[in-house]
């Protein structure tokens, strides 16, 4: 399967792309966000193309448990002008990291070409259209507000992608330019995520490119003990499974060194 993105052709299935994270946040989870210092975000962004990213998702809200959400002005006030300027600047496609219609549409206008939503069309269907419209990839994230699931994990988690792929499919967007993403750390316990990377491959019956984030999460912090700044090699353990298990693309904050971790890994594979 091959998807032409934002100018760039993606072979799927050929090797595994890396996703530089770009958090314009104050209270980012992991530590590296970069509040308002929009300038910071560039250079981060740009470093992160100089170590080899494919891609980079630019994000404005925090979404770690017990975050204070923000609304869309505040969202598109910190990430337009940083996706602008990656746009023109980064020569590899930029992806917004948004569930919200309204921030969607600012930075596609800006020069994003992906729409990555970790509420899967539940918040915001209309999502599907617009990515459809300007020809936009669109990622699809499981999520969840409770970590109940009334059967089998992986079955649940596959019958809410299958069902956001399909309404993505029915507005417009070609499926090769459809990603689903497990969402490790979202409605999940920490033995929940443990699951679903053993059983990633199941994600292949789907027939959709694959997205995994698995960086500096605390399912890794809680079995290490680390806090989220020495997570790096627990880091690297997951993105190697992940590639091993058919990811297609991961999504990490430690770009230089995952990015060897995916060249060993994907020679394995």
């Amino acid at each position: 399967m091959i998807a032409d993105i934002g100018g760039h052709r993606f072979v799927w299935g050929s090797r595994t792309y890396v996703m530089g994270i770009v958090n314009v946040t104050p209270d980012s989870f992991s530590g590296d966000g970069l509040a308002d210092d929009r300038e910071a975000a560039v250079a981060q962004g740009l470093r992160m193309v100089d170590e080899g990213a494919d891609l980079l998702d630019v994000g404005g809200e925090s979404t770690r448990p017990g975050h204070v959400p923000i609304s869309g002005a505040d969202e598109i006030d910190r990430t337009e002008e940083v996706v602008r300027r990656l746009s023109r600047e980064s020569h590899v496609p930029v992806s917004i990291d948004t569930y919200k219609l309204e921030v969607a549409e600012a930075a596609v206008a800006a020069g994003a070409t992906i729409v990555n939503d970790i509420w899967g069309l539940t918040r915001s269907p209309a999502l599907a259209e617009l990515a459809a419209r300007y020809d936009c990839a669109l990622v699809l994230m499981h999520n969840q507000d409770s970590t109940d699931y009334p059967g089998d994990l992986m079955t649940e988690v596959k019958r809410f992608l299958r069902t956001a792929v399909d309404a993505a499919v029915a507005a417009g967007a070609p499926r090769e330019r459809i990603l689903v993403d497990p969402g490790i750390g979202f409605g999940k316990t920490a033995e929940q995520n443990w699951e679903v990377m053993r059983r990633l491959e199941e994600l292949k019956e789907l027939g959709q490119p694959v997205l995994v984030g698995t960086s500096r999460k605390s399912f890794i912090g809680k079995l290490l003990d680390l806090p989220v700044t020495e997570r790096v090699e627990g880091t690297a353990a997951t993105v190697t499974a992940s590639v091993l298990r058919g990811a297609d693309v991961v999504r990490v904050h430690d770009v230089r060194e995952m990015m060897r971790v995916v060249r060993v890994a994907d020679r394995m594979r």
